[in-house]
Order: structure tokens, then sequence, then C-alpha cells
């Protein structure tokens, strides 16, 4: 590794899984010291553990507003500073308006777009203070496409995708940058709700991307100069046709 993010610390939600976990593992790799944040604690301890001295662990429930608002202290108690925040946990529902269950949209709703919002009001004090920061966000490539599959889980990422761009031009001003990532289909168990012949073809047609690959990606964004900022990246598979 080339040790580009020496001397950063760096917190990363969803982090116990998916992109969230191969963001933190290449972080750690890269110099970085890495809070994994997520709610599940044994299984942020154990994979604390297994990626090193330089990763700690830290159980929030992002859908309570109590538990997001005790994050950034228990940041700041063992590192001092927060470099790079990653808002990336996020769930998934698709299928049919018409037989949708409203309930597990609102539950999605909370986490993909409230608990983007309110992680990332609760870190920019921080960063604002400091005038220096990074804020990255998982977004997707249906924060860009109207996907007809999967119309309430578009909403949502075009949802935080504008949060994305209209809060950049905030905190232009306090030399803090903001960026999306936008995957598309990535391995991960967010994929579980796909339909199995769906999935199967996905994985043959080459389909979809791994998880280290829209962390390298999110490394790349937060490695550039501080005059440059990379708003949107979008990485997809090459079989992808959207």
């Amino acid at each position: 590794m080339t040790d580009l993010l020496s001397g950063k610390v760096v917190a990363i939600t969803g982090a116990a899984s998916g992109i969230g976990l191969a963001c933190a593992r290449l972080s750690a790799a890269e110099g970085a010291t890495v809070f994994l944040v997520d709610r599940a604690k044994e299984q942020l301890e154990k994979l604390c553990a297994e990626i090193g001295p330089s990763a700690h662990p830290v159980v929030v429930d992002l859908t309570n507003p109590e538990s997001v608002a005790g994050m950034l202290p228990q940041i700041l108690e063992k590192a001092g500073q927060l470099d790079i925040f990653h808002a990336n946990a996020g769930s998934y529902v698709a299928g049919d308006v018409a037989d949708g269950d409203p309930d597990a949209w609102d539950r999605m709703l909370d986490l993909n777009i409230n608990g983007v919002f309110r992680t990332v009001q609760a870190v920019l004090p921080h960063m604002i203070e400091r005038k220096t920061g990074d804020i990255i966000v998982t977004t997707s490539v249906a924060g860009h496409e109207p996907i007809q599959w999967e119309p309430i889980y578009s909403a949502s990422k075009h949802a935080v995708q504008i949060f994305v761009h209209t809060l950049r031009r905030q905190v232009i001003k306090h030399g803090l940058r903001v960026g999306a990532v936008a995957p598309g289909p990535v391995l991960t168990a967010l994929l579980d709700d796909w339909p199995k012949d769906r999935l199967e073809r996905a994985i043959a047609s080459g389909s979809l991307i791994e998880p280290k690959e829209v962390a390298e990606a999110v490394l790349f964004m937060v490695s550039r100069p501080r005059n440059v900022t990379i708003r949107d990246l979008v990485i997809l598979p090459q079989a992808q046709d959207v």
C-alpha cells in the first residue's frame, strides 16, 4: 500500500459488511485510523480485531437520534479529530409499488435518508471548526437513473444525491469537500431481495461489481489534492447498460 491516508481519521457507517467494510479495510491499509460505525456490536468488535489496532468499533443505531448524537464524541475521545466521514449505511427494498409494504418503505427511507442527514449534520460542526474535512455519501446509480423495479429505493437515492450537491455548495467556504460515490449493483447482502434467477443471471454475465472496487473509488476521491473535489463518481460493472 502507499499510505495515502497516513495520519487521517476516518469514520464509516454501515461498516460491518459490504462496501463499508471494504472501505474500512482499505483505509486502514492506507495508514488511517478507522472507526467502524454500525449497530452490530459483536460483529464490529470481531472485524476490528481482524483489521488491527488502527480499527475501532462505534456502536450506533442510525435510526435513533440519541444514538447518532453519541457517535462523534466517541470518535473524538479516542482520536481527537475526524478527517473523513463516509455516510455509507443503507438498506434496499425493491418491487412494484402496488404490491409494496409501506412499513418496509418507511424503515428503508429512515435509514437511507434520515440516517445520512443526521450523521452528516453531527460531524459538520467539528469539520467546520477545523476548516477541513471530507464527506462521502454512498448513493447509487439509482440516484441518477429511474430504475423501474426499485422505485422507492431509487427515490431515496435521488434524495441523498441532491443533498450532496446542495451541501457541497454550503460548505465550500469552510474548506470542506462533499462527494457521492454511486455504484451500480454490488455483490453484497443488499441484493438478497433480488429474485434468485435475476441474481444468477447478473453474476453469470459480469453485471455486478465487488465492494473492494467501490472502496478503491472512494480512496481515489478522498486522496485528491485539496483543490480538487470529485463531486460524483459513478462506478458500474462493464456489462451494465444504464
